[in-house]
């Protein structure tokens, strides 16, 4: 019934607001919350998800704009070279909305958007004026994404999803009518293209809310028991008893217990994936585990009864390529077979049992040794992120250097701070550079000279703290004014609700710290003397006025669109000329 449900999903979204201390406004919190269970089997990070998220008016009905290459989540700066041959594209465009009901109008505004944004004689200029910033944002980077990868004979797969609280089975059939229209119009913008248009309601999120992410997880193994030492394992478990392990009720792959891979599933073509498929495919009477590495899983407690052994805080460490083939092979053949499967062969497992974080570190970077790896894809495991996490755990702060573990453990969302946000505030507030961190932020992290740039023992640990204190906070703040429904002086009507706002983040942060050290051109050392500062509300709105000001005079001299000034070197430069200063 689809009000009890509706009653009950109010419920759990209020469990999960105090749960996570959300300072969100509601229909935020419920798309941000409807991002997660659509995509719930990517495991995004609370940045990620806000990241798709499409804010403010004129958004052409679109919430959410979340784009994937191979299953992976990609973004503007993420380095299209990896992708290799016949990449698969994916675009997720998802309206949420709390009514207790599915109606046509949303199916109106995707068929009117879509006639726009996916039709590439259309240049950017000529629709920039119907939607908002963010919006165009996203179109663009999706129009060269394809365009750029068109050589590479990309699949593309379009899925619309139109959540809402109200009950699927109850839609009208005018609606579905509509979204085969817009599933057809789509298709004609992108030859061969897969176009899905999915409805999710009070129940599917409900259901989907309850697949809960469980660390303590029961492997079999086979009589071929090999060795026990000190609450470490070495086992063999058959293919299929490892595919169960690995994956939830509905064969669906528990994506969350690979958040301290190193390396990403790289996909069926790559060579040393196809040749464990082909390993796995043949008729050879050679078991599987005498041609393979095997798999190495992290635990913080383990216990054998029988032939079972209960494993706590499951990691799976190194064996995510093995991983994913076996995983894809048995659904494959448990369909072709109608799950009568008989596989007898097995796969090698290392078990290592430590609460310790370090040795934790040593093992996930010494089982990933085994071919080469680019120095930051190990950042995780350095000394200095271990420091910089126990610091803000003293601090009451969550240091997400192992993607979504303080997110899952039910953390305060709006003081977990990721990797790549910490890199992009201190690239921003200490060095001054607002336009990488907004332009380029993984690459931050690519290069070995900018990652220890930022990352360096040279700066203090307090500074850390303050650069992701005060990004947090300056969010909080933008969000109250977004959401205020006074006429305040200090903000030009014409921003006041609009999305520009949000970019201007890490601009914002950098010329708070200038107004405060009364220096435009001050040193990391200086900005360790503010470390316990709070910047009052009235600085941070005056500051926030004079700044738009600014972008407009910039934008307006030289005849740009804001997304594209914002990210210049030069735009960095007037804004720090023309700041005033003595002006507290």
């Amino acid at each position: 019934m689809a009000g009890n449900d509706s009653i009950v999903l109010d419920n759990i979204i209020k469990q999960k607001i105090n749960k996570s201390g959300n300072t969100l406004p509601d229909d935020e919190f419920f798309e941000i919350f409807t991002f997660e269970q659509i995509l719930k089997k990517h495991d995004l990070s609370y940045d990620e998800l806000n990241y798709g998220k499409i804010g403010g008016g004129d958004d052409g009905g679109i919430d959410g704009f979340f784009l994937f290459i191979n299953n992976d989540f990609v973004s503007e700066d993420t380095e299209l070279d990896n992708f290799k041959r016949s990449p698969r594209i994916q675009l997720f465009l998802i309206q949420s909305k709390r009514s207790d009901s599915f109606s046509e109008k949303a199916i109106e505004k995707w068929l009117s958007t879509t006639m726009n944004i996916f039709d590439l004689e259309k240049n950017i200029e000529q629709i920039k004026k119907y939607y908002n910033s963010e919006l165009i944002n996203k179109v663009t980077f999706f129009r060269e994404l394809y365009l750029n990868l068109a050589s590479q004979h990309p699949s593309i797969e379009i899925t619309y999803v139109y959540a809402s609280k109200g009950d699927v089975s109850a839609i009208n059939q005018k609606i579905y009518n509509q979204s085969e229209v817009l599933k057809e119009n789509t298709g004609r913008y992108f030859t061969g293209a897969k176009v899905n248009v999915s409805f999710v309601g009070a129940r599917e999120l409900i259901d989907s809310s309850r697949l809960e992410k469980s660390y303590t997880l029961q492997l079999k193994f086979i009589e071929n028991y090999i060795s026990r030492g000190e609450d470490n394992y070495v086992i063999l478990a058959s293919l299929k008893d490892y595919y169960n392990f690995v994956t939830y009720d509905n064969d669906e792959l528990r994506t969350y217990i690979f958040a301290f891979n190193v390396r990403d599933y790289q996909g069926s073509n790559v060579e040393v994936n196809k040749d464990i498929k082909a390993t796995l495919e043949s008729n050879e009477k050679l078991d599987f585990w005498w041609l393979n590495n095997g798999i190495t899983i992290l635990s913080s407690r383990a216990s054998v009864a029988g032939k079972t052994i209960s494993l706590d805080d499951v990691q799976v460490v190194n064996g995510l390529q093995t991983t994913n083939t076996i995983y894809h092979y048995i659904k494959n053949r448990e369909a072709e077979n109608n799950n009568t499967l008989n596989e007898e062969r097995s796969v090698l497992i290392k078990i290592v049992v430590t609460n310790d974080p370090e040795t934790r570190d040593r093992v996930i970077k010494a089982t990933n040794f085994q071919t080469p790896i680019p120095p930051a894809s190990l950042k995780a495991t350095d000394p200095i992120q271990l420091d910089i996490e126990n610091f803000f755990l003293n601090h009451e702060w969550f240091y997400d250097r192992r993607k979504n573990y303080y997110k899952n453990t039910g953390k305060q969302l709006d003081r977990i701070i990721s990797i790549p946000y910490l890199a992009q505030s201190v690239i921003a507030i200490v060095f001054h550079e607002p336009d990488i961190a907004r332009s380029r932020p993984s690459s931050i992290l690519k290069k070995d000279n900018d990652y220890k740039r930022v990352f360096s023992q040279k700066i203090s640990l307090e500074v850390y703290l303050l650069c992701a204190r005060t990004m947090k906070n300056l969010e909080s703040s933008i969000r109250n004014l977004m959401s205020s429904k006074s006429n305040d002086v200090t903000i030009n009507k014409q921003w006041k609700h609009a999305s520009p706002i949000r970019i201007l983040m890490f601009h914002l942060g950098m010329l708070l710290v200038v107004k405060i050290l009364q220096k435009r051109d001050y040193k990391p050392k200086d900005v360790e003397s503010i470390k316990n500062i709070d910047f009052s509300n009235e600085l941070i709105m005056n500051t926030l006025a004079e700044l738009i000001q600014l972008t407009n005079d910039y934008v307006n001299s030289k005849e740009i669109p804001i997304n594209i000034g914002i990210k210049q070197k030069d735009f960095v430069t007037f804004i720090l000329e023309n700041v005033l200063l003595n002006h507290l």
